[in-house]
C-alpha cells in the first residue's frame, strides 16, 4: 500500500472564536455515565442526582452547654429572692455540651449559673425557659432534606454534610475522558537525550493537569510520529475510547499538518482556523461520534485554545458553567498594536504603583511558555480594535489573586541576575510575593520609573563625557521629581566568547575583522550604550559588525546564543557567561544602581528591600553567583525637585 499524499492547505479559516465555540457545541452528545463514590473522597466532583440526607443532624435532643439538664416548669419561680434547690437525678441530671437530653428534661441550665450545696444538691436563683440551651432533633440537617442539587461541585465542608448526615455514598458524573495526543518527529520524552532538532514533549502534560484541573480524566498517549497512517491509526483508537481528543501538533497549514485531512477522511471538521492571536491554527471536528480538537504546537496557542474549546465541552458534560477569571481595570504602561479582524490575547505583568494598577505586556510569542508562567493578567482586544495606547484604563481578566498582584514590587530596567535572588529572599521573609521584573534596558527603567509605572529601575549607563556611571542620566530624565539613586553593585561586563576562545578574540576591532556574528542587547540598554562607546573609542562602524542589529533583552539571552554559535560573541556580565559555561574576557568594571522615588525608599516596602539587599544572606547568595560585590554602606543620592534654600 502506497504512502498517502495531501495537498497543503495554504489558507485557514477567520471564523470568530465564539461561533466556533457554538457550533462545537451543538455537535457535542457525549453518553454521560453515572458512578457511585465514597463522600470521604468525593472532593471536586459533580452530583449526577439530588443528595438527600439519610438521618438528621442531631438526631436526638442535645445539649448545647455543659450544665444540668431541668425541667424548665419546675424553675419558674426561681429567683435571687426565692432560691430553688434541686436534687440530682429527681430535679436534674448532669449533661456536657452535645450529650443527650432525655426526656421529661426540656431545658438546660449553663454550669456557671448553679451553686452547688452538696453532692446532690443545686440551688438556682434564675429560672429556665422551656428548649433553653437545647439542640432540637434536625437542628443541622433534617433527615430526607435535599443536601445538593444535581450539578452540585462538592467542596470540602459538604463532605462534613454528607457524612454528618450518613450519606457515606454519592452519585457524581463520571469524569468526561479526555485522550491527548502529542504529534511530532522531533519530540523527545524528557527523560530522553537532547540533541540539536529535537524538542522535548511537555504539552501533553500540561494538557493533562488543566483536564484534571477543569473536571475531566486524562488520557496521555505516547508520542504519536508526523505519519498519516500512525495518525489516522491514534485517532481511530483514540476516539473509540474517549469522550474528547485533544490532538496537539500538525493543525496549521504546514506540508506536514496531516491532521485535517486525516479528520475529513474519518469524519467532519467544522472549523479548521479561528480569528484570534495567537491560536488561530484550530481543528474542530468529529470522528465516530466524538469530539476532536486539534491545537497548535506552539504552546501558548495550545494552551488558550484548549480553555477555550476543551473547557466547555468538559463543563457541558458536567452540566456546570464555565467559570470566568475575576477582571482589573488597569492602566496600560505600553502602547499596544493589534491586527483587526481577529481577537488578540495578550498576557500581562501587573504592578500596584502609586495607587494605580499598571499593566504592562509581555512577549507576544506564541511559543513562549514562560509569558504565561509569569502573566498576573490576560487583555482580550476585541477584533474591532486595532490597538490601545500608553495610559487608556483596560480590563483584564486576573490570572493571579489580586492580593497577592498588590502586593509584588515592579521593578523595571536593566536584567542582571540578582534580581531573581532579591525576590527569594523577599519571598523567604514572607514580606511580598515576587519581584515582578520587565528586562527593558536602563533607560526604559528611567522612562517607567518617570511615568509611575514602577517601583524600582536597575542602570547601568555610563557617561561617555564623564566616564561616570547613571548619575547624568538620572538627573537629565527625571528632573522635576524627588528620586534616590541607590548604590547597588559593581560588577564586571565583559566578552562572552565560545569555550576556549576559538578566535582569540580580545576587542571590537577582532569582532569586526574577523566577522564574527555579535549578539547585540536592545537599544537603551546599558550594555548597548557601553558597546557604542567601545565602537566609537575604535573608530569601528555599526555597519562592520554582522548581527549589530540583532536584539536581546536579556544577558543570559545573548549567552545562550552565544554558547549556541563557535563564530558568535556578545558582550554582557560575567554571572551570565559562568552559567553558560561561556569564555569571559573582562573589559569593564561599571556600577549597576537602583533608582527610586523618595517616596518609595521610605516606603515600607522601600524599607524591606534595602533592608535585604545588606543582609547577610543576601549578599552570600550574590558571591556565589561571582562577577559581583554588593556595595557595602552606600550613601544614596538624593536628587530632590525643591530648589535648594541659601
Amino acid at each position: 500500500m502506497g504512502r498517502t499524499t495531501y495537498k497543503r492547505k495554504i489558507y485557514l479559516q477567520d471564523k470568530p472564536r465564539q461561533e466556533a465555540l457554538s457550533e462545537i457545541l451543538t455537535h457535542y452528545a457525549p453518553v454521560r455515565k453515572v458512578e457511585w463514590v465514597d463522600s470521604t473522597s468525593a472532593l471536586g466532583r459533580i452530583t449526577a442526582e439530588p443528595i438527600f440526607a439519610k438521618v438528621s443532624m442531631p438526631h436526638y435532643h442535645a445539649s448545647a452547654m455543659d450544665g444540668i439538664a431541668v425541667i424548665a416548669e419546675k424553675t419558674f419561680h426561681a429567683h435571687e429572692k426565692n432560691p430553688i434547690q434541686l436534687k440530682r437525678n429527681e430535679n436534674f441530671i448532669y449533661v456536657d455540651t452535645g450529650h443527650a437530653v432525655p426526656g421529661p428534661y426540656n431545658a438546660v441550665i449553663m454550669i456557671e449559673n448553679i451553686e452547688e450545696i452538696d453532692e446532690d444538691t443545686l440551688e438556682i436563683i434564675e429560672p429556665a425557659s422551656p428548649w433553653q440551651h437545647i439542640r432540637p432533633i434536625g437542628e443541622d440537617i433534617v433527615q430526607e432534606e435535599m443536601l445538593f442539587p444535581p450539578g452540585h461541585t462538592i467542596r470540602p465542608v459538604d463532605i462534613g454534610a454528607l457524612l454528618a448526615s450518613k450519606t457515606l455514598q454519592v452519585p457524581v458524573w463520571k469524569k468526561p475522558v479526555v485522550t491527548i495526543i502529542p504529534t511530532g518527529n522531533e519530540l523527545v520524552q524528557p527523560h530522553e537525550q537532547l540533541a540539536p532538532g529535537r524538542l522535548i514533549e511537555f504539552n501533553g502534560s500540561v494538557f493533562a493537569n488543566y483536564v484534571l484541573d477543569w473536571g475531566g480524566e486524562p488520557n496521555l498517549t505516547g508520542i504519536v510520529v508526523d505519519e498519516p497512517e500512525k495518525i489516522r491509526e491514534a485517532l481511530l483508537k483514540a476516539t473509540e475510547e474517549s469522550d474528547i481528543v485533544v490532538i496537539n501538533a500538525g493543525s496549521s497549514a504546514g506540508s506536514k499538518d496531516y491532521t485535517v485531512h486525516i479528520i475529513e477522511e474519518l469524519g467532519d471538521v467544522f472549523t479548521h482556523g479561528v480569528a484570534t492571536r495567537p491560536g488561530k491554527p484550530v481543528i474542530l471536528g468529529k470522528i465516530n461520534g466524538t469530539i476532536v480538537i486539534g491545537v497548535p504546537g506552539y504552546p501558548v496557542s495550545a494552551y488558550l485554545a484548549l480553555e477555550w474549546f476543551v473547557r466547555p465541552l468538559i463543563c457541558e458534560y458536567s452540566h456546570t458553567p464555565v467559570p470566568k477569571r475575576p477582571t482589573l481595570q488597569v492602566k496600560l504602561g505600553r502602547r499596544i498594536v493589534s491586527t483587526m479582524g481577529a481577537e488578540d490575547f495578550i498576557r500581562m505583568n501587573i504592578g500596584f504603583v502609586e495607587g494605580t494598577y499598571v499593566a504592562n505586556p509581555l512577549t507576544r510569542a506564541a511559543g513562549v511558555t514562560m509569558s504565561l508562567v509569569r502573566a498576573d493578567g490576560l487583555l482580550v482586544i476585541p477584533p474591532e480594535i486595532s490597538g490601545l495606547e500608553q495610559g487608556d484604563v483596560v480590563e483584564v481578566e486576573l490570572m493571579r489573586p489580586l492580593e497577592e498582584i498588590s502586593q509584588a514590587i515592579v521593578f523595571n530596567g536593566s536584567h542582571d541576575l540578582t534580581i531573581d535572588l532579591l525576590s527569594v529572599q523577599l519571598k523567604k521573609r514572607n514580606l511580598y510575593r515576587k519581584i515582578i521584573s520587565s528586562h527593558v534596558g536602563s533607560m526604559a527603567g528611567l522612562m517607567a520609573i518617570k511615568k509611575g509605572e514602577a517601583h524600582v529601575a536597575g542602570v547601568h549607563l555610563l557617561d561617555p563625557e564623564t566616564g561616570e556611571y547613571n548619575t547624568t542620566y538620572v538627573k537629565r530624565f527625571l528632573a522635576g521629581q524627588d528620586i534616590v539613586l541607590y548604590p547597588f553593585l559593581k560588577r564586571k561586563q565583559g566578552w562572552f566568547l565560545p569555550k576556549g576562545n576559538p578566535l582569540n578574540i580580545e576587542s571590537v576591532q577582532d569582532i569586526a575583522e574577523k566577522k564574527c556574528d555579535f549578539v547585540n542587547r536592545q537599544k537603551g540598554a546599558g550594555t548597548r550604550v557601553l558597546f557604542d562607546k567601545l565602537l566609537r573609542e575604535s573608530n569601528v562602524n555599526t555597519s562592520e559588525i554582522v548581527g549589530y542589529q540583532r536584539e536581546m533583552f536579556s544577558h543570559l539571552s545573548v549567552a545562550a546564543e552565544v554558547k549556541s554559535n563557535n563564530n558568535a560573541v556578545g558582550l554582557g556580565i560575567f554571572p551570565a557567561a559562568k552559567a553558560m559555561e561561556l569564555e569571559f574576557v573582562p573589559i569593564a568594571d561599571e556600577d549597576y544602581d537602583l533608582v527610586m522615588t523618595k517616596a518609595f525608599f521610605e516606603s515600607e516596602q522601600g524599607k524591606n528591600l534595602i533592608e535585604v539587599i545588606q543582609s547577610a544572606s543576601f549578599k552570600a547568595d550574590v558571591e556565589k553567583i561571582g562577577g559581583y560585590a554588593v556595595v557595602e554602606n552606600p550613601t544614596p543620592l538624593v536628587i530632590t525637585s525643591k530648589p535648594e534654600v541659601e
